[in-house]
């Protein structure tokens, strides 16, 4: 078994399309370790606003087999049946795989949106706080608290099967998370 962590994000039926690619990422990996939800402007493209977490699981399927699985699962949410540039109806990105670094079956690991993006490490940094990304010392919460940007990420209500995912204190703060040095905002 490897443990995985992915990157999950919808900005069309940003809700249904969330709730289904749990559902089918349950049904591939077995259970899953989920983080809050967060909101964020669209990153790289023109769009809406997306939905963002990271699901964390074990995974029995060799990495080019999970990659395949995870476009399967996009194109069942209709992501290869969309015309309409910058609608995006599920994401799923590997973001990190086991302890592989560098480039393997074209995806590189871990993912390089770990470190530059806010709705991608924020919520992996409250998913798996300890954990090291691989190749490095710093564990998901040290890359967080030293992260440098200006990305605007907030937290969003959000359940899955009468689950809340992201915790109360949490949708409390509801500001628009842009680190100051040192803040270790998380």
């Amino acid at each position: 078994m490897t443990a995985i962590f992915l990157g999950v994000g919808s900005n069309t039926e940003r809700e249904h399309h969330l709730r289904r690619g749990l559902d089918a990422l349950e049904q591939l990996l077995g259970p899953l370790d989920l983080s809050p939800v967060f909101e964020s402007d669209a990153v790289g493209i023109l769009g809406t606003r997306f939905y963002n977490m990271v699901v964390g699981a074990e995974c029995q399927l060799e990495l080019v087999d999970l990659q395949a699985a995870l476009k399967a699962i996009e194109a069942a949410c209709g992501r290869r049946q969309q015309f309409s540039p910058g609608r995006i109806t599920l994401d799923i990105d590997i973001l990190v795989y086991g302890d592989l670094t560098g480039e393997h079956h074209g995806i590189t690991l871990p993912r390089p949106e770990v470190r530059r993006n806010a709705f991608v490490l924020w919520p992996l940094a409250l998913l798996a706080p300890h954990a090291p990304l691989p190749g490095g010392q710093q564990t998901h919460a040290d890359l967080w608290a030293g992260w440098r940007g200006n990305q605007k990420v907030w937290p969003v209500a959000f359940d899955w099967r009468g689950q809340s995912l992201t915790p109360d204190l949490l949708l409390r703060q509801r500001l628009a998370v842009s680190p100051a040095p040192g803040s270790g905002v998380a």
